[in-house]
């Protein structure tokens, strides 16, 4: 834990916080989980078939809620009941272990975990049983995501990994998600959470639609190309508006406002147009600065203490931002799961690491 030492003042002061807290702890052994099927089609190589052992996970440790909870963690709740806490993920062959570590973090920490509510987006239909066996006790339910909706719309982007359907599902919450649901928590899959979710999902979000913490000091412009900020029809999507960068990997949405405005036809119209004259480079991302620039909810910097991934360089790892810590984001091209299989690590996948229910054994 040498690392610490480079931090300083309050940041260093958090950091222990974090590293110190029981959480991050190791867990009771856990039961090996394998798949009821032994092959199934991965959507990232075309259909192949791939063995679904190499997808096995340990059995996570059971979540009650505490006394104050009340009583509706006693009974498995219909996705409409009022009381839950509703967090979307997806789940895909690629990512599954860092979902996995996600949902795991978010219930590890939450005082009511039997009052979470998971939806899982989807392409392939075989990973629910996956979770399922990994957390036999949480409520869930599982959306397929038609990749048809966005492949005529998606372009090209400075990463392949970018370029997946799956990114785009986030845009398609509002018809997804049954129409009871008003409000939703997004979460992406590279991140884990070590603060109680439930303080996240009431957060005011006013008149907004989405709330999100903001980066004011980040270069807006350099989100977009120089074609799009020569043409006024464009950029001028932003007059009246002082927009600031966000990541779109921890978002709050207000469902009923979302669906009341048509936002997803927005979101729609701006790839389109991306198609056409190539406006960004960022796949994703822009589509919401376009549309949600400067008229976002501010959430605190401690729930998404984001760019924990960095640019996957050997030696370039990244620190936290100074600050408490509610949710540690590996956003960008590396991944802890990967660094830590590779046995060269930074130091912060350390805090990634407890949560990890993946079974090497099976590999």
């Amino acid at each position: 834990m040498l690392w610490i030492l480079r931090f300083s003042g309050v940041f260093s002061a958090a950091m222990m916080m974090v590293v110190l807290s029981p959480s991050f702890q190791s867990f009771p052994p856990a039961e090996a989980i394998l798949s009821a099927q032994d092959y199934g089609p991965d959507p990232l190589r075309g259909g192949e078939l791939f063995p679904r052992s190499s997808l096995s996970f340990r059995r996570a440790p059971e979540f009650t809620n505490a006394d104050e909870c009340g009583t509706l963690g006693r009974t498995r709740p219909g996705v409409c009941n009022p009381g839950l806490v509703h967090v979307a993920i997806t789940l895909d062959v690629e990512y599954l272990r860092g979902s996995i570590a996600a949902v795991h973090s978010v219930l590890q920490h939450s005082r009511c975990p039997g009052n979470v509510f998971f939806h899982f987006l989807i392409l392939d239909t075989g990973l629910e049983s996956l979770v399922a066996s990994t957390f036999p006790n949480i409520n869930f339910k599982v959306y397929h995501f038609d990749a048809d909706l966005v492949k005529d719309l998606i372009s090209t982007s400075v990463r392949q990994a970018l370029e997946q359907p799956l990114n785009y599902a986030r845009n398609y919450l509002a018809d997804l998600l049954e129409p009871c649901i008003g409000r939703v928590i997004y979460l992406d899959s590279d991140l884990v959470v070590v603060d109680d979710i439930s303080k996240l999902w009431e957060t005011d979000l006013g008149t907004r639609t989405i709330g999100a913490p903001e980066y004011c000091h980040a270069n807006f412009t350099k989100y977009f190309t120089d074609s799009f900020w020569s043409k006024k029809r464009l950029s001028a999507t932003f007059t009246g508006r002082q927009p600031c960068y966000f990541n779109t990997g921890v978002m709050v949405i207000d469902l009923v406002k979302w669906r009341g405005v048509g936002y997803t036809k927005r979101i729609e119209s701006w790839m389109e147009i991306q198609k056409r004259e190539r406006i960004y480079e960022l796949g994703s991302l822009p589509p919401f600065l376009l549309v949600f620039g400067g008229q976002v909810a501010q959430i605190e910097h401690r729930w998404n203490q984001h760019g924990l991934g960095g640019d996957n360089v050997r030696g370039s790892c990244r620190d936290l931002h100074p600050g408490p810590v509610s949710l540690l984001h590996w956003s960008g091209s590396g991944k802890p799961w990967i660094r830590l299989d590779s046995k060269r690590p930074c130091p912060l996948d350390t805090l990634w690491a407890p949560y990890d229910l993946y079974n090497h054994a099976h590999q």
